[in-house]
């Protein structure tokens, strides 16, 4: 079972010129370079025919077909610049992909799911990197007309639990409680605290579900303090190192890969101004705010946005004192405009959700406040799936 990592290589610069430069003859009396520069681009014509006619073999024979490893690396980084949600994109020539699409895929129709987890355990190491995290994609076996490839039930690879109390209140995190109800159904028993990771579920369509607990040193997280407020500790509020989003399916060339986990570095607003603080999640403004000694019981004293900012500054001070990659939402949006501007540059559009790049505080500050961009879907791309634990394929 081969795990594969495609590094950026030239072939893939050269499968984008073959896409995008014109073939033919140069004519007479051009100079010698010239004729080597047209015998190159004839000659990478005339490989780009031989792999759509290959292509088409292996459809008519099979239904579908495997594609090379330079076309899965260029393809996912064009669907992540391709995506509307993303504020990162400007860096989406450094993404790097693992080839997974052997692993756990066995003979008979179910599939290996220790072989997965332990890819997937692999993936998070790859991408924490002791602290500088990496782009990093891991690709897993696509959907084929007979198979549908294997999915996780988890948003993203590493989340924590939320237990819905009998008062209709929520120990941990509210965007979890229907996948941690459905976990326990499976068997699984937390900590229960505020900060229990959920183990990871992984299917393959129309078998059981089975559960895996995470190791320790695949989930970095850091504590959360403050460089003003000694106090600030005492909250015991934390966060896990870097995002992986998990329940995304990768639409490339006709194919569709359903487990296709993405890991890059957190923007300090979505833990700060937003994991943290939104009041349907762990809400925790009102315990800032109070430590503070701020008035929360009139709007009109702005405690709220006060709180939000000195924890949006924690967040980004404790990932600065333990060595974690993160940026503040100020670089992030001038990446993106620069990223805008290339794309302009090199004739393109830059499809762009505003809702998710201006950022969750002091948005009208950032560069992206008064632009205005259309989520134009375009293919490759990322899309959505519905949940397996609430769908028919359970």
């Amino acid at each position: 079972m081969r795990t594969t990592v495609i590094l950026p290589v030239r072939g893939c610069r050269a499968v984008r010129r073959a896409v995008r430069r014109p073939f033919g003859s140069r004519g007479r009396g051009v100079t010698a370079p010239t004729r080597c520069r047209g015998s190159s681009v004839a000659r990478r014509g005339d490989a780009a025919t031989r792999r759509a006619r290959a292509v088409a073999r292996e459809l008519a024979e099979t239904g579908t077909y495997r594609q090379t490893p330079a076309e899965l690396l260029l393809g996912a980084r064009i669907a992540w610049r391709n995506n509307p949600q993303c504020v990162g994109k400007f860096y989406w020539k450094g993404l790097e992909v693992r080839d997974c699409r052997d692993v756990g895929v066995t003979l008979s129709q179910k599939g290996d799911e220790s072989a997965l987890f332990e890819a997937l355990v692999d993936h998070l190491r790859l991408s924490w990197n002791g602290g500088r995290v990496r782009l990093l994609l891991s690709v897993f076996a696509p959907s084929v007309p007979d198979r549908p490839g294997p999915r996780v039930w988890n948003g993203q690879l590493i989340r924590y639990a939320g237990y819905r109390r009998h008062d209709g209140s929520v120990l941990g995190d509210p965007a979890t409680v229907e996948l941690t109800e459905a976990v326990q159904r499976l068997g699984w028993r937390g900590r229960g605290t505020e900060y229990d990771v959920l183990p990871l579920v992984i299917q393959w369509p129309g078998h059981e579900p089975r559960f895996f607990d995470l190791p320790a040193d695949a989930v970095p997280e850091v504590r959360i303090t403050h460089p003003e407020y000694p106090w600030f500790e005492s909250l015991g509020l934390r966060w896990h190192a870097f995002p992986t989003i998990s329940d995304q399916v990768l639409e490339l060339g006709g194919l569709r890969y359903p487990l296709a986990p993405f890991s890059a570095w957190y923007t300090c607003t979505e833990i700060g101004a937003r994991n943290l603080s939104d009041s349907n999640r762990y809400d925790k403004l009102p315990e800032v705010a109070r430590g503070m000694g701020l008035e929360t019981g009139r709007d009109r004293t702005l405690w709220r946005d006060r709180a939000l900012l000195e924890l949006t500054t924690a967040v980004l001070h404790s990932y600065d004192q333990a060595g974690v990659s993160i940026i503040d939402h100020h670089f992030a949006t001038k990446q993106f405009v620069r990223h805008e501007e290339r794309e302009r540059k090199s004739g393109r559009t830059c499809p762009a959700d505003w809702s998710a790049i201006v950022p969750a505080t002091s948005g009208s500050t950032t560069p992206v406040w008064q632009r205005r961009y259309e989520p134009t879907r375009a293919l490759p791309n990322f899309a959505p799936q519905p949940t397996l634990w609430s769908s028919d394929m359970l």
